[in-house]
């Protein structure tokens, strides 16, 4: 695969091999048990072609659980054991424990964890997937980062849930923003654009957002979830930041835009 870059800070490695995978250098480095999925590997059929990693698309039931199988072994974590969020554009953060091994966790957001061998899953097909690991005191997170959760802040609601609820000190935070949209493909209405404006008060709105005329802007969640997770308190140096857009590479990776929503899902995952 040779994905096209929207950058070269070489933040995304790719994992080639009969199921390919996606990690980031800087979670690779302090011991996470991490990956983000690709279209390949799989063996679901037609538009779920060939890595689908959702059940609620319309693929079948085998097809999927036959691709789950096959990412569990090649990142490294037991896939009867995945907890799944049921995401709705929201923040809502759940802190998971064994019990929930199996379970969705329904109209959440974000999956927290501190227990070992408890992998978390969360689904995407353009929308941000925050990733979150604390290597002192070996919590794992993820938070699906949309356009609502990213104008909410979910990146730095999961880093203060870790800090008051297991102790984490935001300095000790490795974190990466994931394959998404790019500015340049995601075009956004006057609406959305205003409730950036009110969001990132103070900051130049060219650093985000480029305005193309008649009510039409071209928006940066990276960059957007980049300031948001920093003001949460994330070290630059504890921070990757993809290269890699959804939609400028729909044959690797689902895109919603790009295949107007005849799509399956691909998928976040993190496990002590």
């Amino acid at each position: 695969m040779h994905f096209k870059k929207s950058n070269q800070n070489h933040s995304t490695v790719l994992h080639d091999g009969k199921v390919p995978y996606l990690t980031f250098r800087k979670l690779d480095q302090a011991g996470a048990v991490h990956g983000f999925s690709t279209r390949m590997g799989g063996v679901s059929k037609g538009i779920f072609a060939t890595m689908n990693l959702s059940y609620h698309r319309g693929d079948d039931k085998e097809a999927v659980d036959e691709n789950f199988r096959r990412i569990g072994e090649a990142i490294g974590f037991d896939p009867k054991k995945l907890v799944f969020s049921n995401q709705i554009h929201e923040t809502r953060i759940c802190k998971v424990t064994e019990k929930d091994c199996g379970k969705t966790m329904t109209n959440m957001d974000g999956l927290v964890t501190n227990v070992k061998g408890v992998p978390l899953y969360t689904g995407y097909a353009d929308c941000v997937p925050l990733f979150f690991y604390d290597p002192c005191k070996k919590v794992a997170a993820l938070a699906h980062s949309g356009w609502r959760g990213t104008a909410g802040k979910i990146g730095a609601k999961m880093t203060r849930v870790m800090k008051e609820e297991y102790g984490c000190k935001a300095k000790d935070i490795v974190a990466a923003i994931g394959p998404s949209i790019c500015r340049d493909c995601y075009e956004v209405s006057q609406d959305v654009a205003d409730v950036f404006r009110k969001v990132l008060e103070g900051h130049e709105e060219a650093e985000y957002m480029d305005d193309k005329g008649n009510g039409k802007y071209q928006l940066d969640l990276w960059k957007i979830n980049e300031i948001i997770l920093l003001e949460a308190g994330i070290r630059k140096e504890n921070l990757d930041v993809t290269d890699i857009c959804t939609c400028c590479n729909s044959q690797y990776l689902f895109s919603h835009r790009a295949s107007h929503g005849r799509r399956g899902n691909l998928a976040a995952f993190i496990v002590l």
